[in-house]
């Protein structure tokens, strides 16, 4: 007795992968062990690419706020009275 596949199995089962995606050349977990050490990933919000191209841009923003933000962050010595 042959199975009968749905319509609905068919297509989950084509190949939807578009014409412009080649995987030919990869390498199956080549950043595996650089995101096992400790990969912070952020999702940059539309509005903001235009400033933030790449990484590289929001690394060097991120670094030029990071002392702003450190010193907000230090508790201020509590004075003793005299």
């Amino acid at each position: 007795m042959r199975n009968k596949v749905s319509r609905r199995e068919r297509k989950s089962e084509r190949d939807t992968m578009r014409p412009e995606y080649d995987f030919s050349a990869a390498v199956r977990g080549v950043t595996a062990a650089k995101y096992a050490q400790g990969a912070n990933l952020v999702v940059i919000d539309p509005g903001v690419l235009d400033v933030f191209p790449d990484g590289t841009a929001v690394n060097q923003a991120l670094r030029a706020l990071a002392p702003v933000l450190r010193r907000q962050r230090r508790p201020t010595p509590k004075r003793t009275s005299a």
